[in-house]
């Protein structure tokens, strides 16, 4: 049998080796190559690597070893080896840092475009979302934010402010405004719940939704917030979202880290 070691030095220069073809050790993790499946090899390495990083048997902060290592012990060719890395890399899982070598992310947040919302999301993924509000304020709508609620420019909305984490690291600011008179928010409220199961608690059902994702470079502020450089790619997402009678009661502004959050759809033909 073959042993391997997936991962070289950690923080503080301790040792960890995950298994690979058919050796057993306490992370009980291997990676197998099935040459004659029509899936390219650096796709079947890569998709096993994956769901490892993503169930934490490699865990965020652990230094792979090298291709060179990598590509012997798996029997595979270093630009094959290199593809899979890639396509890890690509994906956000793996990054790769001069005279570090290439380091193990914490798996990304990875949402469908559902008439959901983050905080559910993230509960429903088995993360543990944590809040801080920015912001809770009534303001004089922007023309962009009167537009979306249905109101004349200048109209008193609320706004509402947040910074969204899961397992401790910030993904996401998150800003939204409402109508006034729609739901009365508090602090706490904001910091334990999720904005929408606030709203159902209120009786505000929401059947619909117009939602537009682009994306942005961090400003300054946005940087700070998420631990990111400034001028860093930002995932946005905006939402106007309506309840049952059609009336226009949540736009969202939304910010996300594009080296944690991916959004994800199903595509079908018509």
């Amino acid at each position: 049998m073959t042993r391997c070691a997936i991962i070289g030095h950690m923080a503080g220069g301790a040792h960890r080796a995950v298994s690979v073809v058919g050796a057993a050790d306490d992370v009980a993790a291997q990676v197998s190559v099935d040459r004659t499946s029509p899936v390219p090899i650096y796709h079947q390495v890569a998709v096993q690597l994956e769901a490892l990083i993503v169930a934490e048997r490699l865990p965020p902060g652990a230094r792979l070893a090298n291709e060179i290592e990598l590509a012997d012990c798996l029997g595979v060719s270093r630009p094959t080896m290199r593809a899979a890395i890639g396509y890890l890399v690509d994906r956000g899982l793996l990054v790769r840092k001069r005279g570090v070598g290439t380091q193990v992310m914490r798996a990304q947040v990875n949402r469908s475009l559902a008439l959901t919302s983050l905080h559910d999301d993230l509960l429903q993924a088995g993360r543990r979302p944590t809040t801080e509000l920015l912001e809770l304020t009534d303001h004089r709508a922007e023309p962009d934010v009167a537009a979306a609620l249905a109101v004349e420019t200048g109209t008193t909305v609320t706004k509402v402010c947040r910074l969204r984490s899961a397992d401790g690291q910030p993904i996401a600011v998150l800003t939204n405004h409402l109508p006034r008179d729609l739901v009365r928010l508090d602090p706490r409220g904001l910091e334990r719940h999720g904005l929408y199961e606030l709203l159902r608690a209120a009786g505000v059902r929401i059947r619909i939704a117009d939602q537009a994702v682009g994306a942005a470079s961090a400003t300054a502020r946005q940087a700070s917030l998420l631990g990111e450089r400034r001028g860093a790619a930002l995932l946005t997402m905006t939402r106007t979202a309506y309840d049952d009678e059609g009336r226009p009661v949540e736009f969202g502004n939304h910010v996300y880290r594009a080296s944690a959050y991916r959004f994800s759809m199903t595509l079908v033909d018509r």
